[in-house]
């Protein structure tokens, strides 16, 4: 198996030159479905994005179970789509067996590696985007308590949390931050009861602001916090607008643009394989701010996270990477 999670950059070209009219891109989204508001409708609107600027259509399949990642990738290779993108860490195992079955055409997988010639393996810098928001949460909270709820508890998730944390006792050393996962399986996803139920027993131990980094189920969260009349914080995609003026903001995570990248790289004869690593330098990452939220957020509260944000992208604050460390030293 030749599937890692690192966190270093590979520029390893493989053969192109194909035209225009010989790219046919699909996408295979991960559980939870393309429009779960999140991860994977992320995915959706930057294949949305290069359909409409490109003239180029594309296909995608919404998974149900796990048996059905290889078979899809599989159909699609078989049937000429070329570059297919596969949407989460859970498709490695299926990326890595078809890609080798089909050489020559071209796949990316999002957050997670493949070390395979033909393979673009795209991983973000969470933590950094999660440093911001847990310094907008920790302003926000009345309380000195905040939470954070997970989907299913992976690295990858925790690698959030972590970011969080840091980012939170950065304003206030003090604040306590309250931490639950979901589940340990793939059901964790697309769970906005659960979601719900977590954030509520987080509100009802005195947190104020609640981040979730759930998919669907923190759909569910960000319910609870506008029901409670307290504070969601959004992830992935921009998820202020879907409860205005109770979503503090949302850690934006561009998979869609990781997803138009691909699609477009190989239009233009411009693909790379490798590892692509999005942290806030790259603007892979980063926190939403719209008329949604506007009302929620002091200028003192800009200034702040906009300061942290050069002082990350120069290096001069260095937030811990759960995925390198797993002793996140501020939980």
């Amino acid at each position: 198996m030749r599937t890692l999670f690192i966190a270093a950059v590979a520029a390893v070209g493989i053969a192109g030159g194909l035209h225009a009219a010989d790219v046919k891109p699909a996408v295979v989204y991960d559980l939870g479905g393309k429009f779960d508001k999140s991860f994977n409708e992320a995915a959706y609107n930057g294949a949305e994005r290069f359909k409409s600027e490109a003239g180029v259509d594309y296909r995608d399949f919404e998974i149900q179970n796990d048996s059905q990642r290889e078979q899809a990738l599989r159909n699609f290779a078989r049937k000429g789509h070329d570059p297919i993108v596969a949407i989460g860490f859970s498709q490695a195992q299926a990326v890595e067996k078809v890609a080798t079955e089909f050489p020559d055409t071209h796949f990316a997988i999002v957050d997670m590696v493949v070390d395979l010639p033909n393979v673009r393996s795209i991983v973000f810098k969470e933590e950094e985007g999660s440093y911001l928001v847990g310094m907008l949460a920790a302003m926000a909270s009345k309380t000195g308590k905040i939470g954070f709820v997970g989907g299913m508890d992976i690295p990858l998730i925790r690698k959030f949390a972590c970011g969080y944390v840091q980012g939170a006792k950065a304003v206030n050393p003090d604040i306590e931050v309250f931490q639950n996962m979901t589940g340990t399986t793939g059901a964790a996803w697309n769970d906005p009861v659960r979601g719900g139920e977590l954030a509520k027993s987080q509100f009802d131990q005195g947190a104020d602001v609640v981040y979730h980094a759930a998919g669907g189920t923190g759909l569910g969260v960000l319910q609870a916090a506008a029901d409670a009349g307290k504070l969601g914080i959004g992830v992935d995609s921009n998820q202020n607008h879907l409860h205005p003026g109770s979503v503090l903001t949302s850690m934006m995570k561009r998979v869609d643009n990781a997803t138009f990248a691909a699609f477009d790289d190989l239009k233009n004869d411009a693909w790379s394989g490798g590892v692509q690593v999005l942290g806030l330098a790259e603007e892979g990452v980063g926190w939403a701010f719209d008329d949604n939220n506007k009302s929620l957020i002091t200028d003192d509260m800009k200034t702040k996270v906009d300061a942290a944000t050069m002082d990350i992208t120069s290096g001069k604050t260095k937030v811990h990477d759960y995925m390198s460390d797993s002793s996140c030293p501020v939980s």
